[in-house]
């Protein structure tokens, strides 16, 4: 009798991971039957928060940012919920020895210049989920294979391979899309957009375009711009160039200190990168301030706003621009720096 209940006790075990292959599958090639409503993101994260906590386990610091008047999105709240898990489980997995994970999130406008760059964006309104930890990131060979169904960085028998292809297929069927920042050694940012819920409208629609923003002042000034990846480098030198601006742009922060060392008076305003290879951007500017005092600067990073490496040695009120940004909030962004 026993060893007959045994036998059932493993084979619905055997059912149930099925079922969640299955489920998770489905997902993935967004044939999973969803079940949409308003939904609340803030409300999502607070609910879980207890069960995160547990999840994650003592060593690791969960923080949550929740974004006042938060706009709803129109998705199936339990596959969010599995999202967010899938995220959080993840995130754990990559600070064996501790750490901190974030969840923030955000009403964003993504307009006509960040869709162009990002193919599968459609101009509009969106809600943005960002999960950051501080672990050990990853390479560029492993976020181009990131949401492929069954690649895993784990030991054999310590995952399906599936977690990440589950949160693509979800937020793709929820018509959102996903962007991620990852350094080796420093950390992990996965960011949802997920479009806003129309008012009084049942059924799923394109998030409506927002209405053209008043065309900024056009600046004349001086910009040292340090990214080192190259499409981001280009993007927001042409960016800075449309709006008046003339941009000198580095690579990293060797180029920085020669471009800048060549007039240092020119220069009005240093846009860097916070972590890049070699010296990172408060270093930079801790070394460009000592020969220009008062130098003003804008840092802008991937990582969340209150996940960013070496942000703690920053001052406080330091102009920080969080990737992905649209034109506008990199002009307003420039134009605050340049006020002060």
């Amino acid at each position: 009798m026993l060893d007959e209940l045994a036998l059932w006790v493993a084979w619905a075990e055997a059912a149930e991971r099925a079922a969640a292959l299955t489920r998770q599958l489905l997902a993935f090639g967004r044939k999973q039957v969803m079940q949409p409503e308003p939904v609340d993101l803030n409300t999502i994260v607070k609910d879980l928060t207890q069960m995160l906590r547990r999840v994650i386990g003592e060593h690791i610091e969960l923080a949550t940012v929740a974004a006042p008047d938060l706009s709803a999105v129109r998705a199936d709240p339990t596959q969010i919920e599995q999202v967010i898990m899938n995220l959080v489980v993840n995130a754990r997995d990559a600070m064996p020895a501790g750490g901190r994970l974030s969840i923030q999130t955000a009403n964003m406008d993504l307009d006509d210049a960040y869709a162009a760059n990002h193919i599968a964006v459609r101009p509009g309104r969106y809600v943005m989920l960002a999960v950051s930890d501080t672990g050990t990131g990853m390479d560029e060979a492993t976020k181009r294979r990131l949401f492929e169904p069954f690649f895993t960085t784990k030991e054999r028998g310590k995952g399906t391979g599936l977690g990440l292809a589950t949160v693509y297929g979800i937020v793709k069927q929820s018509g959102g899309s996903i962007w991620v920042y990852s350094e080796l050694g420093h950390g992990t940012t996965f960011k949802l957009y997920l479009p806003v819920a129309p008012a009084g409208d049942e059924a799923p629609q394109p998030a409506p375009v927002p209405e053209p923003a008043a065309r900024p002042p056009r600046g004349s000034e001086t910009i040292l711009l340090v990214e080192d990846e190259p499409a981001v480098r280009q993007l927001t030198r042409v960016l800075l160039e449309r709006a008046g601006y003339r941009v000198i742009a580095a690579a990293n922060a060797q180029e920085a200190v020669e471009q800048f060392l060549k007039a240092p008076l020119d220069i009005d305003l240093v846009i860097t990168d916070v972590v890049m290879p070699g010296a990172s951007g408060p270093a930079l500017l801790k070394y460009l301030s000592e020969r220009r005092p008062n130098l003003k600067v804008v840092f802008m990073s991937g990582y969340a706003d209150d996940a960013v490496p070496a942000l703690g040695r920053l001052d406080k009120d330091a102009v920080f621009l969080q990737k992905p940004f649209t034109g506008e909030r990199l002009i307003k962004k420039v134009h605050e720096a340049l006020e002060r």
